[in-house]
């Protein structure tokens, strides 16, 4: 039975390095769903909703990160602008063995996605595995 992965995402990643990282995750025939939160958004468009920029930069990561994978069984989501919620969201639909939320290290992250990692990594009783991506594209597991 192929793993079934969740990958929330929330800033580019190099395509062969996350190939690589997939592949050594779930497998050439895991069962994906990439969601990228709408988080790229300010605090002033947070709350008067005003979300449509953020939800198409989102959408073009979502799309780019599937194609990336190693699996041909994947899908492409716009999530929650906050990634914790986005999980939430994903996980009612999509039972997954295992989540990767990919941000950036705290000190670069946008203000809806630091300490995403930490606190999914709490909140859920699957694993969570946190991988920041610096500026170079090293990805480092947290």
């Amino acid at each position: 039975m192929p793993r079934r992965l969740l990958v929330v995402i929330t800033t580019e990643v190099a395509d062969g390095v996350l190939h690589d990282f997939v592949r050594n995750r779930g497998g050439d025939d895991a069962e994906m769903l990439v969601v990228a939160p709408a988080s790229e958004i300010s605090r002033l468009d947070w709350l008067t909703n005003a979300e449509d920029d953020a939800r198409t930069e989102a959408a073009s990561l979502a799309v780019k990160t599937a194609e990336a994978t190693p699996t041909e069984d994947v899908e492409a989501r716009v999530g929650d602008p906050s990634p914790v919620k986005a999980i939430e969201d994903a996980l009612r639909e999509f039972p997954a063995d295992e989540v990767l939320v990919v941000t950036r290290p705290d000190n670069d992250a946008s203000w809806l996605e630091e300490g995403s990692g930490e606190t999914a990594q709490t909140r859920f009783r699957l694993p969570v595995i946190r991988v920041t991506v610096a500026e170079d594209g090293t990805l480092t597991l947290r």
